[in-house]
């Protein structure tokens, strides 16, 4: 009569160790699970909040160049506006040195390379003074300086050049330097020999001025990760 009665024990005993093994299963495929799940929700989370970061900082960056902006044009009628401009001549003028400020800074530093129209200013400046100059001398690079066009950190390019005046007196010599320093075009004397008396000097110069490339703002998109 013992054996059934051990029987039905061991069975029970087995039922309830498989409904343990069944139950314990369960509750580490859930605590997995809502670990994976939670990691998750963590992940997205952080990220999400590296995104809102990011939209304020930019949002700020926008906010100071609106700023920055406002400030420019301002500061750009103030400055464009004035009677005299910035190399002492007329802003309604029509003369050398005459115009508002803007078009002076822009003609002062050209945005691509033009040696014939450097020589061109030089013979008027020249002619303007009654000088007569043996010839303007220089290279012409205009092939090579072609690939030197519009980028995002431009520098300003030396464009050397040289002339002789002959039979000038001494006047006309002051004068001529003090055109060079007030020219629209900025030039810079390297070097100025001058021999003869004082109504009949002949006069050597080196000098350069330059250009410079247009500048390029590029707007580039970001990617947060």
């Amino acid at each position: 009569m013992a054996r059934p009665e051990i029987s039905t024990k061991r069975l029970a005993i087995s039922k309830s160790n498989a409904q343990v093994v069944i139950v314990v299963g369960i509750a580490a495929f859930l605590s997995v699970f809502c670990l994976m799940a939670a990691k998750a929700v963590w992940g997205q989370t952080r990220y999400q909040a590296h995104i809102i970061s990011e939209k304020e900082k930019a949002h700020q960056q926008l906010e100071k160049n609106i700023h920055a902006f406002n400030d420019l044009v301002s500061s750009y009628k103030i400055f464009d506006s004035t009677s005299t401009n910035v190399i002492g001549g007329t802003k309604a003028g029509t003369a050398d040195n005459d115009g508002p400020n803007s078009k002076i800074i822009l003609d002062a530093l050209p945005s691509s390379y033009d040696f014939p129209a450097l020589t061109s200013s030089l013979e008027k400046m020249f002619a303007d003074r009654s000088l007569k100059a043996t010839g303007i001398s220089g290279t012409d690079d205009q092939i090579a300086q072609q690939a030197n066009v519009a980028n995002a950190s431009p520098k300003a390019v030396p464009i050397p050049f040289s002339f002789t005046i002959n039979n000038a007196n001494y006047a006309a010599v002051q004068d001529l330097v003090a055109a060079t320093q007030r020219s629209i075009r900025p030039i810079q004397i390297d070097t100025l020999n001058i021999s003869g008396g004082a109504s009949d000097m002949t006069v050597s110069v080196t000098a350069h001025t330059s250009y410079q490339a247009g500048k390029t703002v590029n707007i580039t998109a970001k990617e947060v990760k």
